[in-house]
């Protein structure tokens, strides 16, 4: 089957559903006068007067209408003819299309009100395979905490009851001859519910041509992308602000109930009614705040025991020995140049520094990486448990195995179709061997754009250096012995900007590639943007702290013999070693990205809606209308800001999963701040949805995607990387060989970390000096520096034993497997089916199939087969 004839099959859907909407008001479907429309006029009840589903917003200039060029007048007929072709096709799909205009001056604001009649919203909900009810359930929510400070008596501050809590159902596909048994099929007017009226003509809007189909001129996406429409979108429910009566008023629409009990700062304590917002924005974004939610609860316990180990570094500042020797060493130590023409230095000049390092640097820091390895294998174990636990209460559990449809843009640049393996249906396809060779041709960009990263570091990296020499060679002292940190702090600064800068371009980048692969589902197409991006932005935030935390100070030399990099000596750690350095570049970019976003979400969304605003109300004023006029629902949402998806609200949060674990043994206080910004970052994402964002359409997903699997990667990682650095980076394990070798209160031990210049290089400058490190009087290493490179890749073996092997699994589900009948039966029980099938007067219990679920190998043949069953 080719191309054409699913474009001939698009016609005649058009030329059907035509037919349909001619006869709305007898409300026949989809087989006039056959079994079909008996079922549905038995469950229709009396049509009422069509509701907005969807608003289709363009803006016209008609006082540029005689200065344009002919090009460019010849564009803007284009357009006008592709938006008139594009409303006739939805017309003769079967929608409603009404016109409203708004005169504001030289400029008229088209608003086109799309609403679909109870034939076109049975035909589509069918076709797109929609799970609607079919039996009320007993609600089932329960909070661990809650019933934990249940049981100890404990009131719970964080429990608050949500008025108008969505009802849970057993769901079914939905099916027109077996209409009577969904709940509320009696009324057409609440059948449907808003979101999945939106998800129809979504369907129907990014499938409907407006030109030739082969040259992919078709869906809004398309149109919107070209400048055709100003905008898209469902309407909200109303206003989010209560009515004049109070937050108690008994008829809060949906919005509000959201506004009231979840979207304001004073809730910022209280638990996120998740059903709520599954039913007003969807699965896709309930599952991101469950996880966010998650997320920040599991923070708190993490926050405390960092916080207290920063504390227990706070009283070791004034309590180490190695410390005082060094402050009170005057000038017993003195080091050797830090460049080439740099002054020799005393240590004791550094004491600050030594102080600021011994705060992350001590036994308790080594307490919290096992503490926080185990922390992150938890969280992930358990995040598995919940996600699965609502994709079963929310019906998703099988939707990108069974109930996921082809993109629109795949639909239409697809050379040929294939069926399905699981529905049997023939589907649009695209052969695998060249989406291979299309990726392999994107990796090889993404290799080129981690290259300029590569190159941005180094380009840092010989910043920080020549900065350091400049700094020294003031002629200051004390700005000499701070010449590293200085250096260091203005290139975490440098480094922020780039990555700022590249991760912009980048992502426009990564969006051309993702379209050009040929992605056959919106998840597929998402993983694979999402999977392209965090590669890059991976590289591009943590390339300079993996470089202090495992490679700078390591290639130093000695004096007499430094090595180089394109002729500038190599970075070597300050007194405080590389550790304080490292937390101080993951303060900068932590908390520097986490202020810069946070000031980005509040101020860019309230600016777009004020200039939006400013504008239309500007427009208005010229034209003569009075600033009181009541304003219609579709202008109100018009002036919101568009909302545009969830993709950086994760890629932000799973950077700060990234800084939290990777480099925790630097930073103890990294999960306190990251709770800190979550607290806000709830509440105000949650408010941007509500009140500033325009309503996005409601999306379906199972789970959080490919982020799981990237979380799942980061934790795997951190445990390598915590092992290396308490390893490599920390002086927890050569003070440790110290006490057991030399002297258990570690008098000597600064002096034991010093080597001696060479005598040559001694003779040279005519006096001795000292360096860090552990080699003899002729520069090789040392017996010691072997004793301790065989305990530190030990402590490195036996920490990611512990550790290393505990990791979540890749599968998300996998957790469940194996753990008896009934887990089985909470993720693919096929009861939904079999209660569709099952004639109205039929007994039925869940209990009584779960004896029949199969093993997870054998789970995607169960489930074709009852796919194959329900279409029989």
């Amino acid at each position: 089957m080719t191309s054409e004839a699913s474009s001939g099959s698009h016609c005649a859907r058009s030329r059907m559903l035509r037919r349909r909407a001619q006869e709305e008001d007898n409300t026949v479907l989809i087989n006039p006068g056959g079994q079909q429309a008996a079922a549905c006029r038995a469950g229709a009840g009396s049509p009422a007067k069509p509701r907005i589903d969807f608003v289709l917003v363009w803006e016209e200039d008609l006082k540029l209408d005689w200065q344009q060029n002919s090009a460019s007048r010849d564009r803007t007929d284009t357009h006008r003819t592709w938006r008139e072709t594009f409303l006739d096709n939805l017309r003769a799909a079967g929608l409603h299309v009404d016109r409203h205009d708004v005169q504001d001056g030289n400029t008229t604001v088209h608003y086109t009100l799309l609403s679909a009649s109870w034939a076109v919203l049975c035909y589509y909900a069918e076709d797109l395979r929609l799970k609607l009810p079919l039996q009320e359930l007993p609600n089932q929510a329960s909070n661990w905490s809650a019933e934990l400070l249940a049981w100890l008596g404990i009131p719970n501050v964080l429990l608050e009851v949500v008025p108008d809590v969505p009802p849970e159902y057993y769901s079914c596909q939905f099916r027109v001859n077996k209409l009577p048994r969904f709940l509320g099929s009696d009324n057409q007017d609440t059948f449907f519910t808003s979101t999945k009226r939106h998800q129809i003509l979504f369907e129907i809007l990014a499938k409907t041509p407006y030109g030739h189909e082969k040259k992919n001129l078709l869906g809004i996406h398309q149109l919107l992308a070209e400048g055709v429409l100003s905008a898209a979108f469902p309407l909200h429910d109303g206003p989010f602000k209560t009515p004049p009566e109070g937050p108690q008023a008994p008829h809060l629409n949906q919005r509000q109930v959201l506004y009231q009990h979840w979207a304001r700062w004073g809730k910022w304590y209280k638990y996120q009614p998740l059903h709520h917002v599954r039913r007003y924005f969807g699965e896709k974004v309930a599952l991101y705040f469950a996880w966010l939610g998650f997320y920040t609860g599991w923070l708190l316990p993490a926050a405390v025991v960092g916080t207290l180990v920063f504390l227990v570094g706070c009283f070791l500042v004034f309590s180490d020995i190695p410390t005082q020797e060094l402050c009170g060493s005057k000038d017993s130590f003195e080091m050797c140049p830090l460049c080439l023409d740099c002054p020799f230095w005393l240590l004791s000049s550094a004491c600050a520094l030594a102080q600021a390092g011994r705060l992350f640097d001590h036994g308790g820091t080594v307490f919290f990486s096992l503490f926080m390895a185990l922390w992150a294998v938890l969280l992930l174990e358990y995040w598995k448990r919940k996600s699965a636990t609502l994709a079963y209460r929310w019906d998703c559990s099988d939707y990108e195995d069974i109930e996921e449809r082809p993109r629109p843009q795949f639909a239409a640049s697809a050379p040929t179709t294939a069926p399905n393996p699981i529905t049997g249906e023939d589907e649009p396809y695209f052969p695998e061997r060249s989406r291979a060779r299309r990726m392999l041709a994107g990796s090889v960009v993404i290799v080129v754009m981690v290259a300029v990263v590569v190159m941005c570091l180094v380009s840092i990296i010989l910043y920080r250096a020549i900065m350091a020499i400049v700094v020294s060679r003031s002629g200051n002292t004390l700005l000499a012995a701070w010449a590293s940190r200085i250096a260091s702090l203005t290139g975490s600064v440098v480094n922020l900007i780039f990555i700022l800068i590249l991760s912009k371009i980048y992502v426009s980048l990564a969006h051309v590639l993702t379209r050009w692969e040929m992605h056959r589902t919106q998840t597929k197409f998402e993983d694979a943007f999402t999977l392209k991006v965090f590669i890059f932005q991976f590289v591009n935030f943590y390339s300079s702290p993996v470089y202090i935390a495992f490679f700078k100070g390591r290639f130093v030399g000695y004096p007499g013999n430094y090595h180089t990099l394109f002729g500038v000596r190599n970075e070597e750690c300050a007194a405080g070693g590389c550790l304080i350095e490292l937390a101080q570049e993951l303060l900068v970019i932590m908390v520097g990205k986490q202020v810069i976003n946070n000031m980005q979400e509040v101020l860019i969304p309230k600016l777009k809606g004020w200039w939006q605003k400013f504008r239309l109300c500007s427009k208005k004023r010229k034209a003569g209308a009075s600033p009181g006029a009541s304003q219609e629902p579709w202008e109100a949402d018009y002036e919101l800001v568009p909302c545009e998806g969830l993709f950086d609200e994760y890629l932000e949060m799973v950077l700060q999963f990234g800084f939290v674990t990777i480099f925790v043994a630097a930073c103890p206080l990294a999960p306190l701040f990251a709770l800190l910004n979550n607290w806000v970052e709830i509440r105000l994402d949650a408010r941007k949805f509500v009140c500033e964002y325009r309503r996005p359409v409601a999306e379906r997903a199972q789970d959080i995607g490919i982020w799981f699997h990237i979380l799942a990667g980061i934790t795997h990682l951190a445990v390598t990387s915590n092992a290396f650095l308490l390893a490599f980076s920390s002086d927890f394990l050569p003070r440790a060989y110290y006490q057991w070798t030399r002297a258990h209160d570690l008098r000597g031990f600064v002096n034991f970390t010093l080597a001696r210049a060479p005598p040559s290089f001694s003779a040279a400058h005519n006096r001795t000096c000292r360096y860090r490190a552990f080699r003899d009087d002729d520069g090789h290493y040392s017996q010691t520096y072997w004793n301790l490179l065989a305990i530190r890749l030990a402590f490195v073996i036996v920490f990611e034993a512990l550790f290393g092997t505990n990791g979540a699994k890749d599968e998300q589900h996998q957790g469940s497997e194996g753990n008896g009948c009934v887990n089985r039966w909470l993720l693919s029980c096929p009861h939904l089916w079999a209660h569709c099938l099952l004639p109205p007067s039929a007994s039925f219990s869940p209990e009584s199939t779960c004896h029949s679920i199969p093993s997870r190998k054998g789970l995607s043949a169960h489930k074709a087969l009852f796919v194959s069953r329900s279409q029989t």
